[in-house]
């Protein structure tokens, strides 16, 4: 009898397609409370090399985001960030993935939820367009599905979206990545490279991701798996290196010490409306969800909002630094709690 291969969700409508790539912003900002916790939990003086491998990581992802975006206006979608679905409780799945995602500080945990994030695709790993074991192989689905619309649709058919709705590089500063703006089949493929190898490593199986280090221009930037390993370990990767020798190079310090031990997937309802604690933690929401109404001007029509986005994050910093001063219950410190606030109620 002849072993028949299971059969796999294709993508093969353009509506499929607008789906998924609205999936992808999803999922791109469904990592960003846990890196922000993360990194808003280090204090740069006594941990400068995690905050630099956290830091890069976050700007990485918001320039994921933003290559999604493109992508997705690119084939004739309306991004969507300020919506409740966005910003569930933690802990939360991944989107349409396997993975569950908490917010807690810099440590031991969390730098194994963030591998398991960045997990690069096996070998031979199927496209898998929903319920998939890596964010590469979903990528891969879209990538397939974009070859396969294109081929029956032709291009024009499929990429009809405004081109002016695109972010360029002259409204995003990103680190050593490349904002792609997306009009063809050939641009949409190089944005779909730039996510998976800036999380990944290279398609070959590297740990290298292509581009200069752009905090030590002298090196070339590993991809974010690696750069989790290399805070892990201990220890940078150097030339030579690869996935299976692990980094050989010079030593990481991390000092635990100096990470405050702030409350794991803290909620408002921890406190009673009005007290000090959950008062912060409301503030903190309503920048944070006008972070997102932001981001979605900027991304349908309006992208010089961009600029007015990253000064958000600069009031978002400083607003979760103070709830991780603020001491909570059992020896712990308060912290963000990235829960949604309807428009109408946000000050």
């Amino acid at each position: 009898m002849k072993h028949l291969e299971p059969q796999r969700a294709r993508i093969d409508t353009l509506e499929s397609l607008r789906e998924h790539l609205q999936w992808a912003i999803e999922l791109e900002h469904a990592t960003l409370p846990p890196y922000l916790c993360a990194l808003y939990s280090l204090d740069p003086e006594r941990n400068p090399e995690a905050v630099e491998v956290v830091g890069s990581v976050f700007v990485e992802e918001m320039l994921h985001l933003a290559l999604a975006a493109n992508l997705l206006n690119a084939v004739g979608g309306r991004p969507r960030l300020d919506t409740p679905g966005m910003l569930p409780p933690h802990p939360r799945p991944l989107p349409h993935g396997p993975l569950e995602l908490s917010l807690v500080p810099f440590g031991p945990e969390a730098l194994e939820m963030f591998l398991r994030i960045e997990q690069p695709a096996p070998p031979g790993a199927p496209a898998e367009a929903d319920g998939y074991e890596t964010i590469g192989q979903f990528y891969a689905a879209i990538e397939e599905g974009l070859r396969h619309l294109c081929e029956r649709l032709g291009e024009q058919a499929v990429f009809s979206g405004d081109p002016a709705r695109q972010v360029s590089a002259d409204h995003f500063r990103h680190t050593a990545g490349h904002l792609v703006e997306v009009g063809d089949l050939a641009s949409a493929l190089a944005a779909l490279e730039e996510i998976v190898e800036q999380g990944e490593g290279t398609a070959r199986g590297g740990v290298w991701d292509g581009d200069q280090d752009v905090f030590h221009p002298e090196r070339q930037e590993v991809g974010h798996y690696y750069r989790f390993q290399e805070l892990k370990l201990g220890r940078r990767y150097q030339r030579g290196d690869t996935p299976q020798s692990g980094p050989t190079g010079e030593a990481i310090q991390v000092n635990l010490a100096g990470v405050p031990p702030m409350r794991r997937n803290p909620r408002l309802s921890d406190h009673e409306p009005g007290s000090a604690i959950r008062t912060a933690q409301e503030e903190f929401n309503h920048t944070y969800c006008t972070l997102l109404s932001q981001l979605e001007q900027a991304f349908t029509g309006s992208p010089k909002l961009l600029g007015a986005a990253t000064g958000t994050m600069y009031a978002l910093k400083g607003q979760a630094q103070a709830l991780m001063r603020m001491p909570d219950e059992d020896g712990t410190t308060a912290g963000p709690t990235f829960e949604y606030v309807a428009p109408e109620l946000r000050r």
